[in-house]
């Protein structure tokens, strides 16, 4: 499988405020961007605080996007995975519509209650890992229900989960023309941080997007 990072920061890497408030980072030229990146994929992963924060959708905007997709026997949409270790995300999340297929990535330790009222919902559950979501194990068990290409968009402690097991082969990031600050507020890639051994990133491309750059990374 191959996993793709994407996300947009301000200058000084945040990814909203301290209050986990959404700031608009980009412009229509990147959501444009991102939008293909989506249309690429097999599917879109997020955390579950994504989804308690944002509700988003995580498919295709674009209609001739998704016509193509169909075009080329793929489902319109694709399919979203929430990695939620405690089955927090809500039955009526936009997320679990009918538009694509949703996978509950969740741990043992995840009440059987809430599990199966997502189950009810519509989500397909994957059970990996015993009191936090074994990542590798979970990717592991989709991509062997066919996700070739996944996109991940955050938030910034699942895209540091992702790196600290090695799973991250591509790396996109829209730098916007603001400050944010906070200490507290979340970044790139939150969790515990790297002290000794880092991430080896080559940067393979830089763009000029709205007010700002996108920058693609290749990772070791």
């Amino acid at each position: 499988m191959e996993v793709v990072v994407n996300a947009a920061t301000s200058v000084d890497g945040k990814l909203s405020t301290r209050e986990r408030r959404q700031v608009r980072i980009s412009g229509e030229a990147d959501f444009d961007r991102v939008d293909r990146l989506r249309a690429a994929a097999d599917a879109v992963l997020v955390g579950v605080g994504t989804v308690l924060a944002d509700d988003p959708h995580l498919g295709v905007k674009a209609e001739q996007r998704r016509v193509e997709r169909l075009r080329n026997g793929r489902p319109a949409n694709p399919a979203r995975v929430v990695a939620d270790s405690r089955a927090r995300t809500p039955p009526d999340a936009t997320c679990l519509n009918d538009d694509a297929e949703t996978y509950l990535l969740v741990s043992a330790a995840a009440p059987e209650d809430r599990v199966e009222r997502l189950r009810e919902a519509g989500a397909t559950v994957v059970e990996a890992g015993a009191e936090r979501v074994d990542l590798a194990a979970a990717l592991a068990d989709l991509e062997a229900e066919g996700v070739a290409r996944l996109l991940a968009e955050g938030g910034g402690e699942l895209i540091y989960s992702l790196f600290e097991v090695g799973l991250v082969d591509e790396l996109s990031v829209f730098v916007g023309s603001l400050v944010i600050g906070g200490r507290d507020a979340p970044t790139l890639a939150d969790g515990e941080g790297f002290v000794e051994e880092f991430p080896s990133l080559e940067l393979a491309a830089v763009e000029r997007v709205d007010d700002g750059v996108v920058l693609e990374y290749r990772v070791d």
